[in-house]
């Protein structure tokens, strides 16, 4: 309870500190254990599925700017929606669609990575929440920098 608790304050100081595209739906659906439709849990969930879930850059030098797509599917029977993405640290920044993510449709995750002021092996790690099973998947980055 106190981790999902602290899983929305952080959501919420994230999302009011960026400027960016604001979910036109609100954020007690991402934690509602109903569809966005209402029909409850179960096999009428949304259900986010990602090609993969671990990226390695590789060797980066300092001050190298990067950037993966994780590609998903919505595999579930009702409209996913992505409440949000944090990252363990503010080098990780997430780009993910607001809009509603039909049955079948797929989409892209965007995480890019600043390595200004790093030296050796990084991981890094981005959490997606949705409204769907699971409401939470962790997609992680890596890599070696070098020449700080």
């Amino acid at each position: 309870m106190r981790s999902r608790l602290f899983i929305t304050i952080l959501l919420a100081i994230f999302l009011s500190s960026c400027g960016g595209k604001k979910n036109d739906v609100g954020l007690d659906l991402i934690h509602n254990t109903q569809t966005i439709d209402g029909q409850g849990s179960g096999e009428k969930m949304p259900s986010i599925k990602f090609d993969r879930d671990t990226h390695d850059f590789g060797n980066l030098t300092a001050n190298e700017n990067v950037c993966y797509s994780f590609h998903f599917t919505n595999v579930g029977k009702s409209d996913l929606l992505i409440g949000g993405c944090s990252a363990t640290c503010g080098c990780t920044i997430a780009d993910y669609p607001h809009e509603r993510i039909a049955p079948g449709a797929d989409g892209y995750i965007k995480v890019s990575f600043k390595s200004a002021g790093m030296n050796g092996r990084q991981v890094k790690e981005v959490t997606v929440l949705t409204n769907g099973d699971p409401a939470q998947v962790k997609l992680r980055i890596m890599a070696e920098v070098r020449g700080f």
